[in-house]
C-alpha cells in the first residue's frame, strides 16, 4: 500500500510509509491505552452526560484495554508481532474492543474504531493509504449514527463527524500524506470537541466539554503518533490539542438523578442473528434512553437505560441469547463520583513568559501566564498572587529562566505554608523548554507522575537561541564587539559572527547533531524575515525533521531556538 507525493505541511511521517501494516496497530494499541490510562480522572471529571456518573474515562480505558490484551493474544497465536499478518490482527483487535465495551461511550467508540479498521482490512493492494483513512472515518461515523438509537449532537459522535470531514477534505490535497489527513482529522476533532457545550446545553452549566468526545480526541491522536511512528507528535507540535484540556471538574449532583430518568444501566453481549436487531432496537427503544446496539455477524453488544431492567433484557431473549449481563443502579454510582469530584481542587500551571506573542500562546495551551521582561524579573509575591489566583490545589511553575527558579521556589513554599496549596516548581530554564514541558501536561495523572512527564519533556528539549552583542565580552567561542551576532546552545554563546541567519543554522547544526524530531522557532521583535529563511533551511536540509514557527514578540533575542 504505497503513500503518495510528499506533505505540504511539516508533517513528514517517518514509518507511515509502510502503510497500514501490523507495526502500528501494535503501536496505537498500547499508545491510546496509555493516554486513556492517564486521562482516566480528567475524563472521569468531564462525564455529565447522558448520565453524570464520572465513569466515562474509566470505561474508555477498560474498552481499550480490553482490545490490547485481546491483540496481544492474536499476535501470540500467529507467533509473534514480526510472523503475524494484518487482518486477523484487526480482527481480534476489533473483536476485543467490542467483547469489552463497557458505558455509552466504550460501546460508541467500539463502533468507530471498529469500522474504521473493517475498511482498512478491506482495503485493495495499492490503494492510497489517506484514501482508505478518510473512506473509514466516513464508514466509522455513518455506523455510530446509525447504532445509536436517538442521536445528539454535541457528544461523541459530534466530534467523529468533524474528524470525518476534515479528512474527506484534506484527502483531496493531492500532495498531502497520509499523515497529514489524519493530523486534518485531529485539529477538527478538538475543534468540534471545544465546540460542544454550545451545542448541549448540560454540558454549558457544567463548564465542560464532552467526556466521550475528549476521549475520542485522545484516540486519534494516539493515531496519528502511531502512524507516523512518532510519539505524543500531535502533543508536542499542535499547541491548540491543549486548550480545551484545563477545564474544572464538573459539579455532580449529590443525590439521585433528574427526577424522570432512567434509574439503570443495563448492558450485556448478545449471540442474535442479524435480521433480529430491528425488532430488538424497536422493543429496547421505547424502555429508555441512551440505546446502543453494535456488532454484526452475530455477535452484539447491547447499551440501555432504563427503569425496568426485566424488559430490557427479556427483549434481548427474544432476539437470541443474551450473556455477561451487567447492571448498574445510577444512585450509586453518582454518589461515588461525586465524593471523589468533592476532593478534587484541579491542577493549574502558572508560566513566566517574556514577550507578548509568548505569553498569548502559552495562554492558548492552558497556562496561567505571569509576563516579565528581560530587566524586570517577576517577585516571589508577584508569583504567590498567581498561584493563588488559579484557585488549584496543585499548582506547577514553570520559571522559564535560571534566576527565576529560587523566587519560584520560594513562592511555592508560602503557598504550601499559608494556603495548603500543593506546588511544584519545574525548573525551566528556557522558554522552549517551559514549552515543551506544557506540552505533555495532563491534569488527569497523578501529581508527581505529571512532575515526571513535565520534568523529561524540559530537559529533553534543547534550547538555542541568536542575539546581537551590547557590548564588548569574552565569550566560549571568542571575543565579540558590540553588534556583534552571538548564537546561545544551551545558555552558552558558542558562535560569534555578522548575519543572524548564518549564526542561526550554526546554531541549529550543532542541536541536532544530538538528533531530533521538531524544531521550534519563535521569533522575537524584528526576527521574523531570520524565523522564516531558517524554517526554508531546515525544510530544505532536514526534510525529516518537523518545523513549527511561533511569534514570539520578545526583546533581545530575534530568534529562540527549541529542539525535542
Amino acid at each position: 500500500m504505497d503513500d503518495d507525493s510528499a506533505a505540504g505541511a511539516p508533517t513528514r511521517p517517518s514509518s507511515a510509509d509502510e502503510g497500514f501494516v501490523v507495526p502500528p496497530l501494535v503501536r496505537f494499541s498500547r499508545l491510546v491505552r496509555d493516554a486513556l490510562r492517564d486521562a482516566r480522572e480528567e475524563i472521569d471529571a468531564l462525564n455529565v452526560y447522558p448520565v453524570p456518573d464520572g465513569d466515562t474515562g474509566t470505561n474508555l480505558f477498560l474498552t481499550f484495554q480490553a482490545a490490547h490484551h485481546a491483540l496481544k493474544s492474536s499476535l501470540e497465536e500467529q507467533g509473534g508481532e514480526d510472523a503475524a499478518t494484518l487482518a486477523p490482527s484487526i480482527a481480534a483487535y476489533s473483536r476485543g474492543l467490542l467483547l469489552g465495551a463497557r458505558g455509552n461511550s466504550g460501546v460508541i467508540m467500539s463502533q468507530l474504531v471498529g469500522a474504521l479498521f473493517r475498511r482498512i482490512g478491506a482495503a485493495e493492494p495499492g490503494e492510497r493509504a489517506a484514501a482508505i483513512f478518510a473512506g473509514g472515518m466516513h464508514d466509522a461515523v455513518e455506523a455510530a449514527y446509525s447504532a445509536v438509537g436517538r442521536p445528539v449532537e454535541g457528544t461523541i459522535l459530534s466530534v467523529a463527524r468533524a474528524a470525518a470531514e476534515a479528512a474527506e477534505v484534506a484527502v483531496q490535497d493531492p500532495v498531502l500524506r497520509t499523515a497529514g489527513v489524519i493530523e486534518a482529522a485531529v485539529g477538527a476533532a478538538y475543534d468540534a470537541l471545544a465546540r460542544t457545550p454550545d451545542q448541549l446545553e448540560v454540558l454549558r452549566r457544567a463548564g465542560v466539554v464532552d467526556a466521550g468526545g475528549r476521549g475520542l480526541c485522545l484516540v486519534l491522536e494516539a493515531a496519528l503518533a502511531a502512524y507516523t511512528g512518532r510519539k505524543a507528535l500531535v502533543s508536542a507540535g499542535d499547541r491548540r490539542t491543549r486548550r480545551t484540556i484545563a477545564l474544572p471538574a464538573a459539579e455532580l449532583p449529590e443525590g439521585d438523578l433528574t427526577e424522570g430518568g432512567p434509574a439503570y444501566e443495563v448492558m450485556y453481549l448478545l449471540d442474535a442473528d442479524d435480521e433480529a436487531i430491528p425488532t430488538l432496537r424497536a422493543a429496547l427503544d421505547p424502555l429508555g434512553d441512551s440505546l446502543v446496539v453494535v456488532g454484526g455477524e452475530g455477535l452484539w453488544n447491547v447499551h440501555v437505560h432504563v427503569d425496568d431492567v426485566g424488559a430490557a433484557v427479556e427483549a434481548g431473549i427474544e432476539a437470541g441469547r443474551p450473556h455477561r449481563i451487567r447492571v448498574t443502579h445510577f444512585a450509586e454510582q453518582v454518589e461515588a463520583a461525586a465524593e471523589a469530584a468533592n476532593r478534587r481542587r484541579g491542577r493549574a500551571v502558572v508560566v513566566v513568559a517574556v514577550g507578548d506573542g509568548l505569553a498569548a500562546l502559552l495562554r492558548e495551551a492552558g497556562a496561567v501566564v505571569l509576563e516579565a521582561r528581560r530587566d524586570a524579573r517577576p517577585s516571589t509575591g508577584e508569583l504567590l498572587t498567581a498561584i493563588r489566583e488559579t484557585g488549584a490545589g496543585e499548582v506547577v511553575v514553570l520559571p522559564n529562566a535560571h534566576d527565576v527558579v529560587p523566587t519560584a521556589e520560594a513562592a511555592a513554599r508560602l503557598a504550601l505554608e499559608e494556603d495548603g496549596t500543593r506546588v511544584a516548581v519545574v525548573p525551566t530554564p528556557t522558554q522552549v523548554q517551559g514549552m515543551a514541558a506544557l506540552a505533555v501536561h495532563e491534569p488527569g495523572r497523578e501529581f508527581e507522575q505529571d512532575l515526571v512527564e513535565m520534568s523529561a519533556a524540559a530537559r529533553h528539549a534543547r534550547s538555542g537561541a541568536v542575539t546581537v552583542a551590547v557590548r564588548r565580552a569574552m565569550t566560549t567561542a571568542g571575543p565579540c564587539e558590540p553588534g556583534d551576532v552571538l548564537g546561545a546552545v544551551e545558555g552558552d554563546f558558542r558562535v560569534v559572527g555578522r548575519d543572524q541567519v548564518e549564526v542561526g543554522v550554526s546554531v541549529l547544526e550543532r542541536l541536532l547533531g544530538g538528533g531530533g524530531e521538531l524544531v521550534t522557532l519563535i521569533s522575537g521583535i524584528g526576527g521574523e524575515e531570520v524565523a522564516a529563511r531558517l524554517a526554508s533551511y531546515l525544510e530544505r536540509e532536514h526534510p525529516t525533521v518537523d518545523v513549527l514557527v511561533y511569534d514570539g514578540g520578545q526583546d533581545r533575542y530575534p530568534v529562540l531556538i527549541g529542539v525535542e
